[in-house]
């Protein structure tokens, strides 16, 4: 099989590449430049796509000895991730950008490109597995939860599917980890990247402020009492307790929670925490890894990249999904991605448009 291997410069990458070429495959590595200035040195953990990753990935496939190349795909991921990213903040909404780069640059462009150049599959260094099942490609959760990372792939469909590879599966960290040194590899002991990508040094607040500027407006209670005021409501998630400021403390003291955002007349509403429960959470922008669903399925959602997958109906509706929660839930910010479970399989994903 002729195989793209994106590598990002880590050690995962590198190990999936690894894995391709001792399986025979006819393998050529590739590193996707997304920044548009991109860092000279990734800060410890902090961010990816530096120079220094774009030069890890290069060593890492001369070891391998495959070829080896970099695509710019700085101005697609500008327009399809960091530019919906700030557009989301400014409609109020909390999106997750990591599933929006998996599904419009790595398994859309990236392999629209690939295919396009006779490439038969991309492979990433993702921890999920793939199984076959009737002649159609179902997508699981990797056998260790701490490294799983199906909920960010939720958004892929089925050809998508049929066209990637995801050699880790299984394999727990460390010995991927150990994989890579008995290999040669320098990544062997890099740090996992956290964070967003495209803000290295971790201040999400600052970055929305450069992009969206700063407009005071009032932070009030459900019943509309004006208690402080803030600079952007971009500032604030639905759940959000730090960083408040308010004047006015709670009548019966307890702390207060962003319980929505209102960008239309830049109100953040507060309240207490049983305020923000939720049970019924409506979805729109809706995909399906395999057939579309036609009839409730009783499964399980997760709505945060790190968060638990909470047992629930899901039914397909005229605009898109709508979830039933067999319990309460908190938090649920509108514009965050749900991907939907059942048991181990990954049945599709939808952005949450309202959570009540």
């Amino acid at each position: 099989m002729k195989v793209l291997a994106a590598m990002s410069g880590g050690v995962d990458s590198a190990v999936a590449a690894a894995r391709l070429v001792a399986a025979g495959h006819e393998v050529t590595g590739v590193h996707l430049a997304l920044n548009r200035n991109p860092q000279p040195y990734r800060e410890g953990s902090r961010g990816c796509c530096s120079l220094e990753d774009a030069h890890d990935a290069r060593r890492a496939a001369d070891l391998l000895d495959i070829p080896f190349y970099v695509w710019d795909f700085s101005e697609e991921f500008q327009d399809a991730v960091v530019a919906d990213f700030v557009a989301e903040y400014r409609e109020g909404r909390t999106p997750n950008p990591c599933l929006r780069c998996n599904e419009r640059i790595k398994f859309e462009a990236v392999l629209e490109r690939g295919l396009a150049l006779g490439f038969d599959a991309v492979a990433t260094g993702h921890y999920a597995r793939l199984e076959i099942n009737q002649g159609e490609v179902e997508l699981h959760r990797a056998g260790d939860p701490r490294k799983d990372q199906s909920y960010v792939l939720g958004v892929l469909q089925q050809e998508q599917l049929r066209h990637s590879l995801f050699p880790l599966a299984d394999t727990p960290k460390p010995e991927v980890r150990a994989e890579a040194a008995a290999l040669g590899l320098r990544v062997a002991t890099k740090p996992d990247s956290y964070d967003i990508c495209f803000i290295p040094d971790g201040d999400t607040q600052g970055f929305l402020r450069e992009h969206l500027g700063e407009q005071v407006g009032p932070v009030v209670d459900e019943a509309g009492t004006r208690l402080g005021s803030h600079r952007g409501h971009h500032g604030f998630t639905v759940g959000q307790r730090r960083g408040l400021d308010l004047g006015v403390p709670a009548p019966d003291g307890r702390p207060r929670y962003v319980l929505r955002i209102e960008p239309a007349s830049n109100t953040v509403v507060v309240g207490p925490r049983e305020a923000l429960a939720a049970r019924l959470l409506d979805g729109i922008r809706v995909t399906w890894t395999q057939a579309p669903l036609t009839g409730p399925l009783h499964g399980q959602v997760q709505y945060r990249a790190h968060g638990a997958a909470l047992p629930g109906l899901i039914e397909p509706t005229d605009e898109g999904v709508r979830v039933t929660l067999d319990d309460p839930t908190q938090g649920v910010a509108p514009g965050q991605s749900m991907v939907f479970f059942d048991g181990t399989r990954v049945v599709g994903s939808a952005i949450i448009r309202s959570a009540r």
